[in-house]
């Protein structure tokens, strides 16, 4: 891999570039973009670029081999979910007075460090940070430069608190990178103190060039609708799961159509039983809620009269005949139940009554 494998927001990797080959990247950089955009995966790249044993010249800017000591280390990072799992299964292997003090860090290489949003909370933890202070100013043993990477925005204040004091002197030899889907979840004494660039969405017919020569397995109507859902990230595109939110969106225009049209509910009753407890109920629920979210969007715009937006493009006909019966009060009282139904899989309430109860509260009589 090199540069020219990131595809997307060429004239934000050409400037990261231009300022490797001046040596003018910054000791802090936030890179901003929705999840999928490539955030993780640049930062990736030029912890290689900055790292590499044979680094090469490209279109006239520093590249990376992809191949030494070094980049094939990082690279063993890029699977951050796989690598995130491990880590987490390596601290449940722990004594339980040993789990409260292990906090989750993912690192293949001795210096490069990338730092996760911590379970259960799913946030940046102040002992994560003072890891993070604790090395950061040791010179690199193997590399040429220490790497952190902080996948996520989520932090504690405590945490936040801690990054800034290393922000405002940050060593010569060390480079932080900030990942945030919305910068303003940072606090602005952060951004402040570092350089700030977005990736942003591509365009779905961009996104439909791009699987056409990466997933030729899909066709032409598939890559289309992937392009549209995934709302110009490219990551989420070429990992969409087709199969399953196909799935899923049959089973959401049952309930969709259960509710708009009140009767016998054989069917509906049938297709809720088969969302059970255990974490493979979980994602399937997951999968459900979010197909229902994207048609209910769908029905807006259609009712709103842009029906150029309509991402489920494939199935115009049955969202025209939805869109004939769900005006917006009902589209936004089904939003709200929606959100009931979200919040009763954190109380792990019984998933298939809570999707029979959304649906029928819904009934327009």
């Amino acid at each position: 891999m090199s540069f020219s494998d990131f595809y997307g927001n060429s004239d934000v990797v050409q400037h990261l570039r231009e300022m490797l080959a001046h040596d003018r990247l910054p000791q802090a950089v936030v890179l901003t973009g929705p999840t999928g955009s490539g955030k993780y995966t640049l930062a990736l790249m030029l912890a290689k670029a900055m790292n590499c044993l044979a680094p090469t010249i490209t279109e006239g800017l520093p590249d990376f081999c992809g191949q030494c000591a070094n980049c094939t280390r990082i690279a063993q990072a890029e699977d951050l979910d796989a690598r995130f799992a491990e880590a987490v299964e390596a601290r449940e292997g722990l004594r339980e007075t040993d789990k409260k003090d292990t906090r989750i860090f993912v690192q293949t290489h001795p210096d490069v460090l990338v730092i996760p949003p911590d379970p259960p909370q799913m946030m940046i933890k102040v002992d994560q940070v003072r890891r993070v202070i604790e090395t950061i100013y040791y010179r690199p043993g193997d590399a040429k430069e220490r790497v952190y990477i902080f996948s996520s925005s989520a932090f504690m204040k405590e945490a936040a608190n801690s990054l800034l004091k290393v922000l405002e002197e940050p060593p010569d030899f060390a480079t932080i990178f900030l990942l945030a889907e919305n910068a303003g979840a940072l606090l602005p004494t952060i951004r402040s103190r570092s350089m700030m660039l977005t990736l942003n969405a591509l365009a779905a017919a961009d996104l439909e060039d791009y699987l056409a020569k990466h997933r030729p397995d899909w066709n032409p109507k598939q890559r289309a609708l992937i392009a549209r859902l995934s709302e110009g990230a490219v990551g989420r595109a070429r990992t969409f799961d087709v199969a399953a939110y196909t799935a899923a969106r049959g089973h959401a225009l049952t309930i969709l159509n259960s509710a708009l049209r009140a009767g016998d509910h054989t069917e509906l009753f049938k297709l809720t039983e088969t969302y059970r407890a255990g974490a493979e109920g979980r994602e399937k629920t997951e999968n459900l809620l979010r197909a229902i979210y994207s048609l209910l969007q769908d029905l807006t715009f259609l009712n709103s009269g842009t029906p150029d937006l309509v991402r489920n493009a494939d199935i115009g006909t049955e969202l025209k005949t939805l869109a004939g019966s769900a005006d917006f009060a009902w589209i936004t009282l089904a939003s709200d139940r929606l959100g009931e139904v979200e919040r009763g899989m954190r109380r792990n309430l019984l998933r298939s009554l809570s999707l029979d109860a959304f649906a029928t509260a819904l009934e327009r009589g």
